[in-house]
């Protein structure tokens, strides 16, 4: 071990300071903004997920350049100028939403028996069909709220009930219900309305 002087320096070899050419470099982290890069960066984040990446559509064309712009555009907040408006244009009308939705189960559910791991993926088909067919109705400013429930029938009762804070002069909700000898079937729908 060297003796050297409290309070001084060790001394550098001209060696250390520059690195050799025959050390590996350190490749820098690729960036999302490169074609060739982007599926690999996705690789990498689902490596430990069950998730398999088979092909990535990049979310760009020929133009790097100009990704920091569509980017930047695609994430700014869209401001509206107030309306002033504290009603509806058009009120949620229930009885309509609840015919479109009973046309929907009677339609999706008519030959289905009753298999608890369908019923899983089955609910979240009928609640994303249901979403679709109340927006088309065209109630602006309402958010709905779909809970599709499948309940086997072995004898017993159910309650189901909701709560909610609401107003009672724009808010609402719908029920349909489709009911075969092995389960049945509830939709709900809560349209809320946002000022």
């Amino acid at each position: 071990m060297d003796k050297r002087p409290r309070g001084t320096k060790p001394a550098v070899s001209q060696a250390a300071q520059q690195p050799s050419p025959t050390a590996p470099r350190r490749d820098r982290r690729p960036s999302m903004f490169e074609k060739e890069s982007y599926a690999q960066i996705l690789r990498e984040r689902l490596r430990d997920s069950v998730h398999d990446v088979q092909y990535v559509e990049p979310p760009f064309d020929d133009s790097i350049a100009d990704i920091g712009k569509e980017w930047k555009s695609a994430l700014a907040k869209l401001k509206f100028s107030n309306s002033y408006r504290m009603e509806p244009m058009k009120k949620f009308q229930a009885h309509s939403v609840e015919i479109k939705i009973q046309q929907i189960l009677t339609e999706t559910l008519k030959d289905v028996k009753y298999d608890d791991k369908a019923f899983s993926h089955l609910s979240l088909e009928l609640a994303d069909q249901i979403l679709l067919a109340v927006k088309e109705f065209g109630f602006h400013r309402y958010k709905f709220i779909i809970k599709v429930l499948f309940i086997q029938k072995t004898g017993q009762a159910i309650n189901i009930a909701s709560r909610w804070i609401w107003d009672v002069a724009w808010d609402s909700w719908v029920q349909a219900k489709h009911e075969t000898e092995t389960y049945v079937a509830l939709a709900l729908v809560f349209a809320l309305y946002c000022e």
